[in-house]
């Protein structure tokens, strides 16, 4: 085994045990927790970090430990809904884009460089401005600008791909285009596709928090780590735990899925296969 073979399949078990860790937390943790995300202890407010509290209460006297995995739920759903629309979307049209050529080509082209002539976070505020800050439109705003970047690397797999000789024996033998997107052409793509919506999830959740920040994002009273974060900017001084935790939550899990990515990434170099 190399040391860049050694250096993949750690990164990449350092990221499952960082991302496992945090999806058993939000799946199991709202359960089993003593106290609910929403339930407030107005004497206690702005209490510091107890055996009983371990991460402290908020400017509410909500325990921050439970609003943290409550958050957790949000991130990994609005993140697991992003990725899988943008991914589907974009494969398809790339994939179509790539094969077909011609006419579908330069529109699809067209469209991805309007879209990325724009920053993407940029283009996520305006359109949650004007449909206004809700779950349902944070995950389409996010796909809208989300599906470029699939649509553009599988339509740069699908210009090498179509033209290997086994696609072209398939063309020949009479299959459909359908039949060769779908058995030949998608699946070579496949790898390098599940790179990026690995990748993917960490900017989805990175957008939901940022969104939420702003006021943008999933409402009050549902917890949101950008929410958190938005609500403990005016008291980093006196209680700080009000944006260390749900920071350290988000560095943490957007942390866990980047190292999954260069792990798969690394893995999947042909070049260290070789090796």
């Amino acid at each position: 085994m190399t040391r860049g073979g050694w250096h993949g399949k750690g990164l990449f078990a350092a990221g499952v045990i960082i991302v496992g860790g945090v999806a058993v937390a939000a799946i199991v943790g709202p359960v089993v927790a003593p106290y609910e995300p929403s339930v407030q202890n107005l004497p206690l407010r702005l209490a510091g970090p107890t055996l009983t509290h371990p991460f402290g209460l908020d400017e509410l006297g909500r325990d921050i430990l439970a609003r943290v995995l409550a958050g957790a739920r949000i991130s990994f759903i609005v993140a697991l809904t992003v990725v899988s629309v943008s991914a589907s979307v974009g494969t398809v049209l790339g994939a179509v884009a790539g094969y077909f050529g011609g006419v579908t080509d330069d529109v699809v082209s067209r469209v991805i460089d309007v879209l990325l002539a724009f920053p993407g976070l940029l283009l996520a505020i305006a359109l949650v401005a004007v449909l206004g800050p809700s779950f349902s439109n944070v995950v389409l705003a996010l796909t809208v600008i989300g599906w470029v970047g699939y649509a553009r690397l599988v339509r740069g797999q699908v210009l090498r791909t179509r033209e290997f000789e086994y696609v072209q024996a398939a063309r020949a033998l009479g299959a459909s285009s359908a039949r060769i997107l779908w058995r030949h052409v998608i699946p070579a793509a496949f790898p390098a596709v599940v790179v990026q919506a690995t990748l993917g999830m960490a900017g989805a959740i990175l957008g939901e928090a940022a969104l939420s920040f702003l006021g943008l994002g999933v409402q009050p009273p549902t917890p949101s780590w950008g929410t958190m974060l938005s609500g403990g900017r005016a008291h980093l001084l006196d209680a700080p735990h009000l944006t260390i935790f749900p920071g350290i939550a988000i560095a943490l899990l957007v942390l866990g899925f980047n190292f999954v990515g260069d792990g798969l990434r690394d893995l999947a170099d042909p070049k260290q296969l070789r090796r």
